[in-house]
């Protein structure tokens, strides 16, 4: 019998070797990995909450991998400057990056000179930890829950006031959501940062505000402020009396401050997966994950394919927001 021959034969060998190939040696390097130590770039000064994240990171790797995991804190341009040095690291995996809600979905739409793609230019390892915020007003306003503040809103257009820690940030996206989903006018106040905004809103000088801190509500439990809503899917563990913005009669309102690993784009897929599994393990730790329950938020430790398509939809969630309020960084 005759042996008949593929007119590719050869083509399709090679291309089949050089698969092996790369596989095997993507393999090796996830058996070795780390030989050295690995960094964690935080876009922000330390102190705040992807920092905080970075830190609880870094400690349980070094202890489980064998390796210093450093933490790097870059801040500067609203978060941009890190990321973008992430984004052009080697996909090596030992360059990390800190992102969150901010620099991934809000900032490539609000400012022009930002070069990465958060959707290109990064490899998705785990989102990390997630939180709500929470609505709080002064008890001058006159609403004691969401329905009736959209009410007022409605009959005084552009009266009622909103703080944020400044253009795109969280707190004011927030506000131009429950603007947008409420189809209300409430006039946005910024600030430099969280620190005025209380002082300002116990003093009643602003109506509103939306506050990621969950030690904000010992306010309201002395009376001088009034929570109506967290942002979030799900009420907080540490909150359960606090119904959702969509329990409260606004469907669609979700957001969440969320942090999460990412490396730069064409990370190999077995060294993506040893960083996810090693990282889920140690958020979900006994003396990790109720730390984190405590403080307002939730350990959330997806995979990298879930968190590829968060950060997708959060962008795109967020880019629509800018665009309708016509969001400009000056």
């Amino acid at each position: 019998m005759s042996q008949i021959k593929h007119p590719h034969g050869h083509a399709v060998v090679v291309r089949l070797a050089a698969a092996l190939a790369a596989a095997t040696s993507s393999l090796a390097l996830a058996q070795s990995f780390p030989v050295k130590p690995l960094h964690i770039v935080v876009a922000f000064p330390p102190g705040g909450p992807s920092d905080y994240a970075a830190r609880v990171v870094s400690m349980k790797l070094t202890e489980s991998m064998g390796q210093v995991v450093v933490v790097d804190n870059r801040p500067g341009a609203g978060g941009a400057l890190g990321t973008e040095l992430v984004a052009r690291a080697a996909p090596d995996g030992y360059t990390l990056l800190i992102g969150n809600t901010g620099t991934l979905a809000v900032l490539p739409h609000l400012q022009a000179s930002v070069t990465y793609s958060a959707t290109r230019d990064f490899t998705a390892i785990t989102n990390l930890i997630g939180g709500p915020s929470f609505l709080l007003t002064h008890p001058s306003v006159p609403a004691a829950n969401l329905r009736e503040l959209i009410a007022l809103a409605k009959k005084r257009p552009g009266q009622l006031t909103y703080a944020s820690a400044g253009v795109g940030q969280i707190s004011h996206m927030n506000g131009e959501l429950l603007n947008q989903l409420a189809r209300i006018d409430l006039l946005h106040v910024p600030y430099k940062g969280t620190g005025p905004i209380m002082p300002e809103m116990l003093g009643g000088q602003v109506s509103m505000t939306f506050s990621t801190s969950i030690d904000n509500l010992q306010f309201v439990k002395s009376g001088r402020l009034r929570a109506l809503a967290v942002t979030g899917r799900e009420r907080l563990a540490v909150a359960q009396d606090l119904p959702t913005m969509a329990e409260s009669g606004l469907p669609g309102f979700e957001s969440l401050n969320w942090n999460g690993i990412v490396g730069p784009a064409g990370m190999p897929r077995e060294l993506v997966s040893q960083l996810n599994r090693e990282i889920v393990r140690v958020m979900n730790l006994p003396d990790v994950k109720p730390k984190i329950v405590a403080q307002g938020n939730f350990v959330i430790g997806d995979t990298p394919e879930q968190f590829g398509a968060y950060i997708r939809a959060e962008s795109e969630k967020w880019a629509r927001v800018v665009k309708q309020a016509n969001i400009k960084l000056n």
